[in-house]
């Protein structure tokens, strides 16, 4: 029997305590953690680049991005790379995350608006928030996540140097 409602499924993760959750469709695939090429000036947030199949992909430390601390790396630890829709291209990027849990579908009964709280967060970053019986997954707008000029200075970083 067919419903009107829709499911979209998304890659569940945890930040800390918090759970947060990405459209699977953006995901290009989920990599253990491991040191990456440091570039100097960056901003704090960004740790640095990684290849991925020939590839240099800036990976971004989602804990500091979010005004949370710093990510502490475990076995547990994952870097998500996706590809994040931009007015005129792709913008391939690491999130560091301190575990990944699964691929989940959430339908629209389920999802509420970003939280208003009434004062001066910035929050534009969520997408939504969906309710669960063990509690709630954040939805990250990964188009919102990173400001213009942010996006800009990232997507102008260098390839990383090849190895010999």
């Amino acid at each position: 029997m067919a419903t009107n409602e829709t499911e979209t499924q998304f890659v569940t993760f945890a930040l800390g305590s918090e759970v947060f959750a990405i459209p699977v469709s953006v995901v290009r695939e989920i990599l253990d953690h491991e040191e990456v090429f440091r570039i100097p000036n960056g901003p704090a947030y960004l740790l640095g680049l990684r290849n991925v199949r020939g590839q240099g992909v800036p990976v971004i430390d989602l804990r500091l991005r979010l005004g949370l601390t710093k990510t502490e790396t475990t076995t547990n630890t994952r870097v998500l790379v996706v590809d994040v829709p931009l007015a005129d291209r792709l913008l391939t990027l690491g999130l560091m995350a301190d575990r990944v849990f699964e691929v989940a579908s959430f339908g629209a009964n389920q999802t509420d608006a970003a939280p208003d709280i009434g004062v001066g967060w910035n929050s534009d970053y969520i997408a939504s928030v969906i309710r669960r019986e063990t509690g709630f997954v954040v939805i990250i707008d990964l188009a919102r996540l990173l400001s213009s000029a942010e996006m800009a200075t990232l997507a102008a970083v260098p390839a990383a140097p090849r190895a010999a």
